[in-house]
């Protein structure tokens, strides 16, 4: 498939077909990191970076011990 490489402000730009977006799972607003190789460019969706901090938000001692059912407690280990 070809396209045609235009002036975008100071930058150049290339419009990507809708069937070869939809291929490489790309959308609007797909964050792409953009890389210089051996004289092609490649382009890659990026994959999100999530933090621990985000990841366990609201997370509790309450909220977690419906995430786990360890069946009914029995002897010593009844825990009041």
């Amino acid at each position: 498939m070809f396209a045609r490489v235009a002036k975008w402000g100071n930058s150049l730009g290339v419009r990507v077909p809708k069937d070869l977006a939809a291929q490489a799972g790309l959308k609007d607003g797909t964050q792409v990191d953009i890389i210089a190789e051996d004289g092609r460019i490649v382009i890659t969706a990026t994959r999100p970076r999530y933090k621990l901090e985000d990841l366990l938000a609201g997370m509790t001692p309450d909220t977690m011990s419906d995430a786990f059912d360890w069946g009914p407690d029995k002897g010593r280990e009844i825990v009041e």
